[in-house]
C-alpha cells in the first residue's frame, strides 16, 4: 500500500515527560502531538503498546491484545473523579531522564487499585454501562487476559507453566469457575484495559484531528508467558505435558550479534492449526491493532516467509534451521478480512528473494536504515544508500534497536571507513551526523521518513532505547519537558518543507 510523501518521529509514549516516573497518555502526549504539528510532521511512530514483563521490553508482553496499564494517565483519573488530587500528592521524585520500572510499577499499581475501588463507589450509571459494553465488545480476548493477569498475581508473577496443572491448562468450564472465584480481581484487570483503550482513543482522536497519524508495531512472535499462549496452546508448538516450547524463535548470527545470533525464546506458531482456523487469531490481532493505530509496522516480516527455528533449551541461536512459514496465504486472509493493508514490512536482516517477492506481492513498503548505508567500501552497491531507494519504502536514520546517530558516530560503531564514506557522500566534513542523516532521509525519494526523537535532539548513546541481545538497562530513556520547546522543532520543520514532506505541500504532490 502506497502512502503519501510525509515524515514523522519515532517516540514510544514511555519516553514522554511527566510527574509519575513514566510517560503516559495524559497532558504531555497531547503536547507532543502539538510538537509534531509545529514541526510540520505527519506521523508519530510508537513501539508495541502491550503490558511488559521481561526486562521491560515492549516486544515481550503479557498479551498481543491488551494495553500497558502503566501508560494510563493518573491525572485523567482525577478529572474523572476516580482519584482525588490528594491521592497523587505522594508521587516520589522520579528521575526526568529514565524510567525506574521497579519503582514506577508498584506506584501505578497502587493508584489503579484505588481508582477501581472509587469507580465502583462513585461512577454513575452511564460510565458503568460504557465499561460493561466495552468489555462485551472485546470479550474474545479480554476475559482470558484478565483471568491470566489475575492468576499471575495470585502466583506471585510465576510463569504459567509453574502453576498447578488445573490452572495452567484449565478446561473451558474451569476457566469460567476461576473467573467467578476471582471475580473482583478479574474485573479490576478489565477496568484497567478499559481505561487504557479509552484514553488511547481520546489521544488518537486528538492526533488525527490535527493531521497526525499513528504508526504502530506488531512483533511477529508473542511471549511464551502470555495470555495468548496460555489460552490457545494448540496454536503454538508446545510440549503437551509441560507446556514449554519445543522450538523457539530467534535469528542466526547477524549485525547485532555476529557470534551467537539472537535467541529470543518465543514459542513458534503451529501454522497448520492456524491455517485450519482460517488464521482467525492473527486476523483478530491485526484488526485490533488497526483500530488503535493508522498504519502498522510488522516486526521480523521475513519470518512469514521462513523463520529460524531453534530447539528448546539451546543457549544460543546458532544451532537452528530455516523453516517455511505461511507465506502469501496469511496475507491473502488478511486482505479478505480487512481490505488493503496499511502495513510496513520490517525487512531487515537476512533477506532473500522470496522475502522480497512476498513483500512486493502485497505492495508493502520495506525499511531502509541510514546507519547501515555507510561502510569501509564506498563503492559497494548498498541498498541502504539513498540513491538506491524506491518510492515505496520507509527510511529511518536508525530504529529503536540502533544506537542514536550521535552515539553511533561518537562511540566507534561507525568505522573510520564509514566516516569517510559519509563525508564523501555528503560532500563536506561531518559536524552534526544526526542532521546530516536527517537531511539525507528527508531529501530521498522514499515516501516516508521517520527519525527517532533522540536524533532530532542530538542526544548521544545514553539515550539509546535498546541494544539487541543485551538484557536489562534498556527501554527506559525519557526526555525532560523543556525539550518540547527546543529550537530543533523549527529546524526539523525547515527540513520538512525543503523536502516537500510538509502537510501543506501534500495537495501539490497528489
Amino acid at each position: 500500500m502506497r502512502f503519501p510523501r510525509a515524515s514523522g518521529i519515532l517516540l514510544h509514549p514511555t519516553s514522554l515527560p511527566g510527574r509519575y516516573g513514566i510517560g503516559d497518555l495524559g497532558e504531555y502526549a497531547y503536547r507532543f502531538v502539538d510538537y509534531l504539528v509545529a514541526a510540520e510532521q505527519s506521523l508519530w511512530q510508537i513501539l508495541p503498546l502491550g503490558p511488559t514483563i521481561i526486562y521491560d521490553s515492549p516486544y515481550q508482553t503479557l498479551s498481543a491484545f491488551a494495553g500497558n496499564p502503566n501508560l494510563i494517565s493518573l491525572d485523567k483519573l482525577v478529572a474523572k473523579g476516580w482519584l482525588d488530587a490528594d491521592d497523587l500528592a505522594d508521587a516520589p521524585n522520579f528521575p526526568e531522564h529514565t524510567v525506574r520500572y521497579g519503582e514506577v510499577i508498584p506506584y501505578h499499581e497502587q493508584k489503579l487499585d484505588l481508582a477501581f475501588k472509587r469507580f465502583k463507589q462513585r461512577a454513575d450509571a452511564s460510565a458503568k454501562q460504557a465499561f460493561e459494553a466495552w468489555c462485551e465488545r472485546n470479550g474474545a480476548w479480554l476475559y482470558d487476559f484478565a483471568l491470566f493477569a489475575t492468576l499471575k498475581v495470585q502466583h506471585s508473577g510465576a510463569e504459567w507453566t509453574k502453576w498447578s496443572r488445573e490452572v495452567a491448562q484449565p478446561s473451558p468450564a474451569r476457566r469460567v469457575a476461576l473467573r467467578e472465584q476471582y471475580r473482583d480481581q478479574v474485573e479490576n484487570q478489565m477496568f484497567r484495559q478499559w481505561l487504557f483503550y479509552t484514553q488511547w482513543a481520546e489521544l488518537k482522536a486528538y492526533a488525527n484531528s490535527r493531521g497526525i497519524e499513528f504508526i504502530g508495531d506488531i512483533p511477529i512472535f508473542v511471549s511464551h508467558d502470555s495470555a495468548d499462549v496460555w489460552a490457545n496452546p494448540h496454536l503454538f508448538q508446545l510440549d503437551s505435558q509441560t507446556g514449554l516450547p519445543t522450538v523457539v524463535a530467534g535469528v542466526p548470527p547477524d549485525f547485532f550479534n555476529p557470534e551467537d545470533g539472537q535467541l529470543w525464546g518465543n514459542p513458534h506458531y503451529n501454522w497448520q492449526a492456524m491455517e485450519e482456523e482460517g488464521y482467525a487469531w492473527w486476523i483478530a490481532r491485526l484488526r485490533t491493532t488497526l483500530e488503535t493505530v493508522d498504519r502498522v509496522r510488522i516486526d521480523h516480516f521475513r519470518g512469514f516467509e521462513a523463520y529460524w527455528e531453534i530447539p528448546g533449551g539451546e543457549r544460543t541461536a546458532k544451532n537452528g534451521r530455516w523453516v517455511k512459514g505461511p507465506n502469501a496465504k496469511l496475507f491473502q486472509a488478511f486482505e479478505a478480512a480487512l481490505g488493503k493493508l496499511p502495513i510496513i514490512a520490517e525487512d531487515l536482516g537476512i533477506i532473500t528473494p522470496e522475502v522480497i517477492a512476498l513483500r512486493d506481492r502485497f505492495d508493502l513498503p520495506g525499511m531502509k536504515v541510514l546507519q547501515f548505508a555507510f561502510g569501509d567500501d564506498p563503492y559497494s552497491v548498498n541498498a541502504f544508500l539513498p540513491h538506491m531507494y524506491v518510492h515505496n519504502c520507509v527510511v529511518y536514520t536508525g530504529t529503536h534497536d540502533n544506537n542514536t546517530t550521535v552515539g553511533w558516530w561518537q562511540s566507534g560503531e561507525a568505522s573510520e571507513g564509514a566516516r569517510r564514506h559519509l563525508r564523501d557522500y555528503i560532500g563536506h566534513e561531518v559536524r552534526e551526523p544526526n542532521w546530516d542523516l536527517i537531511r539525507l532521509g528527508m531529501n530521498s525519494v522514499a515516501d516516508t521518513f521517520i527519525v527517532p526523537m533522540q536524533d532530532v535532539l542530538g542526544f548521544g548513546e545514553d539515550a539509546r532505547m535498546n541494544k539487541p541481545g543485551y538484557k536489562g538497562g534498556y527501554w527506559s530513556w525519557r526526555f525532560a519537558e523543556r525539550w518540547l520547546y527546543d529550537s530543533s522543532r523549527e529546524r526539523l520543520a525547515w527540513h520538512t518543507r525543503l523536502s516537500s514532506r510538509a502537510p501543506s505541500q501534500r495537495a501539490a504532490l497528489s
